[in-house]
């Protein structure tokens, strides 16, 4: 069962489950694989089983930064439901990756098809993605620190 492999999956009600488990494939990718780079067309949402990956950002005006590492448990892939062209970082797995993974598009379907269950599944989806924003302020902090310390 999908919801024993993903503490999202498992805060799901059974129809919210039944919804999404027909749009999940599987993937298996080893240490160093590409998942997208910034740029690339937003097409998948993931939700990582096993093993660990980056999401790495490159500002048009400085260096690239790790925003966040991601480990079992976590969703990547968000361009791809919000309907964005591309995604807006690099995903790159650090050890093998055990992933699931459904097109955006067809999560939106869903969504716009089933609108009371959809609007749960985007709540349950933004909440899983939101504690990021803290590492990636973090980092952003350090570095502008250390550039004022250079500076100085």
């Amino acid at each position: 069962m999908l919801a024993d492999q993903n503490a999202f999956l498992e805060d799901l009600t059974a129809e919210e489950y039944d919804l999404l488990a027909v749009l999940f494939e599987s993937v298996s990718v080893s240490a160093s694989t590409v998942f997208f780079r910034q740029g690339d067309p937003a097409a998948h949402l993931y939700l990582i089983l096993d093993g660990t990956a980056a999401v790495r950002y490159k500002p048009d005006d400085g260096p690239q930064i790790t925003l966040t590492h991601l480990h079992a448990g976590d969703i990547f892939g968000w361009s791809s439901v919000v309907g964005n062209d591309t995604y807006t970082a690099d995903v790159i797995s650090e050890t093998p990756v055990e992933a699931y993974r459904l097109r955006g598009r067809a999560l939106r379907t869903l969504i716009r098809s089933h609108p009371t269950d959809g609007a749960c599944i985007l709540e349950k989806l933004a909440k899983a993605v939101s504690p990021r924003w803290t590492d990636a302020r973090l980092q952003i902090h350090s570095i502008i620190q250390s550039e004022q310390s250079v500076r100085g």
